[in-house]
């Protein structure tokens, strides 16, 4: 391992690499034949940087897992919010995940270097939460020998401390999650049958405080379905595509986001209505995956087990039982807009939900679309929780879960929360999926509080 040391806002600030294996689980699993593509690296780099405040050189250590999938760990500086809590008590460490970051970065020119759909799918298996899990435990080693170390993960960081509780057990010292706490044995359909109405409810709060934004995304949705408008990465905006705007719904602040998003978007060129270069700039920047293609290409795979099955493209399917959510055919032009509107349907933008159609038009994702699709019905996957395991866990585990949180079901959190032995729940009516960013001093210092009275 080759370490660097830096001061950041009066902090010691260490930056590690450390070389780990690619596959840890065996990379046929996803092949048909017994033969590893030559073109697989044996081994990449692992970066993480790790935070000392003054006076806690000697403190545990405690690692964070980022959100995503494909997302790096957070670069903060200044240092402020829950990691500015989290430095009263614990040395952190900001692990970049495999495959984001500093992390053998992954983007669509290296997965598809590897071969072909098969291929890049097996070698794309490998950045799951089970081989993070691996590569956490592989740091710790490094870092520190046999002493077990605290950890926190947020929203699907929270599933690999679930995987890391399954597999692990011995290199944890605390479990600490927020929004994250992930079914153990039910796959994408159980998720996504609970997100739509999720998204929906949170699409009514949104309209109720902004009543006059429903029409502007109704007049957009139409205008797109009629005239060819094209974001800044070269994909043309379509009305499936604006739709796709509602992730950050999601979050705290959501719904202002969005309004702001949709302020002013029309101009008048050449005597013809069209939207703003400003507006269509900034939905370029929420809708492209290029800086995490990740995210996009593994958004259901993080749910896949050998024992719940191919996911099947469950976002797409789950979609067509929720009726207010229908996508009219581009084909049908403005009139399939306004078709939904006479029909009484309000408007609906979707959530975190990822669609062939949406790989195949993302310029950053097409090249991935085969191997997306090979993903999407792979079935022979390695198991990413054990419920036998979790059933006796031994290690102090909290997991703040929230009633509104537009990602991860509540119910299927509290199934897990119940399965997993010793396991303190923290439940929030107000909090919603970013409470740890957004109120990150509260929510830390309540799951600290609740580890000491454990």
């Amino acid at each position: 391992m080759y370490t660097e040391t830096h001061d950041l806002d009066g902090c010691t600030m260490l930056e590690h690499w450390l070389e780990v294996p690619l596959d840890y689980l065996g990379i046929q699993t996803l092949l048909t034949d017994s033969n590893t593509p030559n073109s697989f690296p044996r081994r990449i780099t692992l970066f993480a940087r790790e935070y000392v405040r003054p006076g806690r050189e000697k403190a545990p250590r405690l690692l964070f897992f980022q959100g995503g999938p494909g997302s790096a760990g957070p670069r903060m500086a200044p240092i402020g919010s829950w990691l500015d809590a989290a430095l009263n008590e614990f040395r952190v460490v900001l692990i970049d995940e495999r495959g984001t970051g500093s992390s053998f970065p992954i983007d669509a020119q290296t997965v598809t270097s590897v071969g072909d759909a098969r291929a890049q799918a097996a070698f794309l298996a490998c950045f799951r939460q089970d081989s993070i899990v691996r590569d956490a435990e592989a740091l710790r080693q490094e870092l520190q020998g046999d002493e077990p170390w605290a950890v926190l993960g947020q929203s699907f960081g929270g599933f690999i401390v679930t995987s890391y509780l399954s597999h692990h057990p011995e290199g944890l010292s605390h479990a600490f999650i927020t929004a994250g706490l992930p079914s153990i044995d039910q796959g994408a359909d159980a998720v996504y049958s609970r997100t739509y109405p999720a998204t929906a409810r949170r699409n009514d709060a949104y309209f109720a405080g902004y009543p006059k934004d429903e029409e502007t995304a109704w007049f957009i949705s139409t205008h797109l379905a009629d005239v060819e408008e094209y974001l800044p990465t070269g994909e043309r905006l379509t009305p499936g595509r604006f739709r796709q705007l509602g992730l950050v719904l999601g979050y705290s602040y959501g719904p202002d986001l969005l309004h702001f998003l949709l302020e002013d978007p029309v101009w008048v060129h050449n005597a013809q209505r069209r939207l703003r270069p400003q507006f269509l700039a900034r939905v370029a920047e929420h809708l492209s995956f290029a800086k995490n293609p990740l995210y996009g290409v593994l958004q259901e795979a993080i749910y896949a087990q050998r024992s719940t099955g191919a996911t099947a493209w469950s976002a797409q399917r789950m979609r067509s039982a929720f009726p207010e959510f229908t996508l009219p055919p581009l084909a049908a032009g403005g009139s399939g807009e306004l078709d939904l509107r006479r029909q009484g349907y309000r408007f609906r933008f979707t959530g975190e939900h990822v669609y062939p159609w949406q790989i195949a038009s993302d310029p950053a994702l097409a090249p991935l679309a085969d191997a997306a699709e090979e993903l999407a019905y792979a079935t022979n996957w390695s198991e990413l929780y054990s419920a036998a395991t979790l059933a006796e866990n031994t290690v102090p585990t909290v997991a703040w879960i929230y009633t509104q949180d537009m990602f991860v079901p509540f119910e299927l959190s509290m199934q897990t929360a119940h399965a997993i032995r010793g396991l303190i729940p923290l439940v929030s009516e107000t909090y919603h999926h970013d409470a740890l960013r957004t109120y990150g001093s509260s929510v830390i210092s309540s799951l600290l509080k609740a580890a000491h009275h454990q």
